[in-house]
């Protein structure tokens, strides 16, 4: 797992290549959500979604949640590394961080 800054989550969310998801709950992820992601909470179904959401172990995954408070991205990026994902990065600041500097977000 690698911890990026907002400016390279930027970068990832950019590239048509990135898995993005966000580890909050539905309710949270439909307030609104970086562009692009996907909505897969970290509980107790997250090793097997994740898996079924991005079955390519090699695929590059940006994780986040809603600030630097929140730990379940960090937790995700553990789990996903205990999968065998090598590209995990973690946005430890979140989409608080993102919505902050006034990038685009997307509502559901």
């Amino acid at each position: 797992m690698k911890h990026v800054t907002r400016e390279r989550a930027k970068e990832l969310v950019d590239r048509q290549d990135v898995a993005v998801i966000e580890v909050l709950s539905s309710d949270k992820f439909n307030e609104f959500h970086l562009p692009g992601a996907k909505n897969i909470p970290f509980d107790d179904r997250f090793k097997e979604s994740i898996q079924s959401a991005v079955p390519d172990q090699d695929h590059l995954v940006l994780l986040y949640c809603w600030d630097e408070d929140c730990p379940q991205s960090e937790k995700a990026a553990k789990a996903m590394e205990e999968l065998g994902y090598s590209q995990v990065y973690d946005y430890a600041a979140g989409k608080k961080d993102w919505r902050d500097a006034g990038y685009p977000v997307e509502l559901a």
